[in-house]
């Protein structure tokens, strides 16, 4: 996205963002608020680039024959998202590996992936899938397998209140169907 076309964007929010806190019995114009839509509407166009970028293109970009057919892992990769319901952040890590099948990607490619798709409206077991999907797209592997552990402010700020919970979700394909694939993989990432 252009420079020109993020600035439209912030611009067209700024109203609103104004708007919601008359609603919320706020001022906008009081000192502490003056700025406040607009810092609001450069934070959503942050929060949410990975609407304007292609995981595939991304792993493809790096994307390189080689003879080598034993799991990859990119493990603790950080995981920033906005939950699609309440508008709220749920962050952890996610933890990928794949089994290539005559192509492997750049390294930094598999955390690129997880920054774009999180970076968009999300909820924890379709970001799980879209990461898997994505390097299953660009790479035909043997298998993937993607594990993420996450807090959800949705459930620690309001609701239920559980600061402590932490959600796990899976999603795997190809080898990591075996038991002792996915086992290999789980205990290689809980390793200290």
């Amino acid at each position: 996205m252009s420079t020109s076309e993020n600035d439209a964007r912030i611009e067209a929010m700024m109203p609103h963002v104004e708007a919601l806190l008359r609603m919320m019995n706020e001022n906008p114009e009081r000192e502490g608020l003056v700025k406040t839509p607009q810092r609001v509407a450069k934070a959503m166009c942050d929060l949410t680039r990975g609407y304007t970028q292609d995981p595939i293109a991304t792993l493809c970009s790096a994307k390189f024959n080689e003879d080598y057919n034993q799991m990859v892992i990119v493990k603790d990769i950080e995981v920033y998202s906005l939950c699609e319901h309440h508008l709220l952040p749920f962050y952890g890590k996610a933890h990928v590996a794949y089994i290539p099948n005559g192509y492997i990607c750049g390294l930094s490619k598999i955390p690129r992936v997880v920054d774009i798709l999180s970076h968009r409206l999300q909820v924890q077991e379709r970001l799980t899938m879209q990461i898997k999907e994505a390097i299953e797209t660009a790479l035909h592997p043997q298998g993937v397998m993607v594990v993420i552990e996450a807090e959800h402010m949705c459930m620690q700020m309001r609701g239920i209140e559980k600061q402590h919970s932490v959600t796990t979700t899976s999603a795997f394909s190809g080898a990591f169907q075996q038991a002792k694939t996915r086992e290999e993989f789980l205990q290689l990432i809980h390793k200290s």
